[in-house]
């Protein structure tokens, strides 16, 4: 028991020497790194400072089109589209036409027992029936007439009687055509295809009750029939862009589902306002969609070429914003990095033209620009205030050396 104490004892004195001597190697390790040094808006670091490999530098390229990308959607062609609400409330019947199917113009989608429509073909037997009858009533006082029966005022007041049953009964007529009505009071309203093209939506089931009042926008339509062979672009355009897209202008869609298939289209309607929501302007382009690949609520990006201004093209990433001005890091030497200030003409999600402060050549940081950026201003910060205690320190240090020349 008593030896263990002297064992024990030189056990710990052996781990405290190896932290001691582990503590000594990793001073002396982080002594070797020299810090990098900050001389105005530069900062020079060491050969073979650890951070240099973390600075990625690209050439600033001569100015050439940029490919500015948008986001857009796709959606039906308005103008090849017809949505169908119900006109008269009922109950579904029948379903004569599915999702995927082609219809031609005039053709059944459903039957509808609608009492409401009912009353409608109703009415319009009715006026024929008045607009019989009011053609008799006129003929006779024509006869009359002609036999000097009546006097002319009740020809005349036949004659009105006769034009206003016509009226009525070509009002009603035309109403109840509108939905496909026989000549029968059936009850059976006819939901009938106004174009041809193909079924891409059904929101209906057997035996559902129909309302007119349920429709409108945010409402489903019952079908929809439309020609996909054609579909528009809904495309989010920058203040900054809106030049670009105007009517007729081309542009390239890409979807995610075709990564190596490019679409073309043509922009057709340009939005007048600005959304308040995203800042951007609605603008409305046609796809050829002959091969039915695209759908319609798919995201895609339209992308186009422009030249914008002269000046040197640097990745987007080089790009700092301290305040209202862009800033550049320029590599003038190997480890020695320069803060400018530089003037653009354009900046997108890539790309950015500088318009001065650069040159054609000259290498800028593109990875870690802000680690850089908060780095060197870091290091301004701290130095005035080193400065001072260096300032501070000279005259204690000056009555030193005064004192100690005295007493020799």
């Amino acid at each position: 028991m008593y030896l263990l104490k002297p064992l024990r004892l030189l056990a710990l004195t052996s781990a405290a020497l190896a932290l001691v001597a582990c503590n000594q190697a990793s001073a002396t390790k982080e002594a070797a790194v020299a810090q990098p040094i900050v001389q105005g808006n530069q900062m020079r670091f060491p050969p073979g400072h650890p951070q240099l490999a973390l600075l990625g530098v690209t050439a600033a390229e001569a100015g050439r089109p940029v490919a500015v990308e948008m986001p857009a959607r796709l959606v039906w062609d308005e103008e090849r589209t017809q949505r169908i609400y119900p006109a008269f409330a009922g109950r579904v019947m029948g379903i004569r036409a599915d999702v995927g199917q082609k219809v031609a113009a005039g053709a059944l989608l459903a039957q509808v027992a609608s009492p409401d429509f009912g009353v409608a073909q109703a009415d319009t037997a009715k006026a024929h029936a008045d607009l019989r009858l009011a053609e008799k009533a006129l003929q006779r006082q024509h006869e009359l007439f002609n036999a000097g029966i009546v006097a002319a005022k009740d020809l005349e007041q036949a004659e009105s009687d006769a034009a206003r049953a016509q009226a009525e009964a070509a009002r009603a007529a035309a109403r109840t055509s509108l939905y496909g009505a026989g000549a029968s009071v059936d009850q059976q309203l006819a939901l009938r295809a106004g174009m041809a093209g193909v079924v891409v939506e059904r929101n209906l089931n057997p035996g559902q009750e129909l309302r007119p009042d349920q429709s409108g926008p945010g409402i489903p339509a019952l079908f929809v029939v439309t020609d996909p062979s054609r579909m528009w672009a809904q495309i989010d355009v920058r203040e900054s862009e809106a030049g670009m897209l105007q009517p007729g202008a081309k542009f390239e869609l890409h979807v995610s589902a075709f990564p190596d298939r490019t679409f073309e289209g043509q922009v057709t309607a340009t939005a007048d306002f600005l959304d308040p929501a995203t800042r951007t302007i609605k603008v409305r382009g046609t796809i050829d969609n002959r091969d039915r690949l695209l759908k319609a609520e798919m995201l895609a990006t339209a992308r186009i070429e422009r030249m914008r201004g002269s000046g040197v093209l640097v990745p987007a990433s080089a790009i700092t914003l301290v305040g209202t001005t862009h800033r550049v890091f320029v590599q003038v030497q190997p480890g020695v990095f320069e803060s400018r200030d530089v003037k653009l003409t354009y900046q997108g999600s890539k790309d950015a033209v500088v318009s001065k402060g650069l040159e054609v050549g000259e290498q800028v940081v593109t990875n870690n620009v802000l680690l850089l950026a908060q780095a060197l201003r870091m290091a301004q910060e701290e130095a005035p205030a080193a400065n001072l205690q260096e300032a501070a320190k000279a005259p204690v240090a000056a009555m030193a050396r005064a004192s100690e020349s005295a007493k020799k």
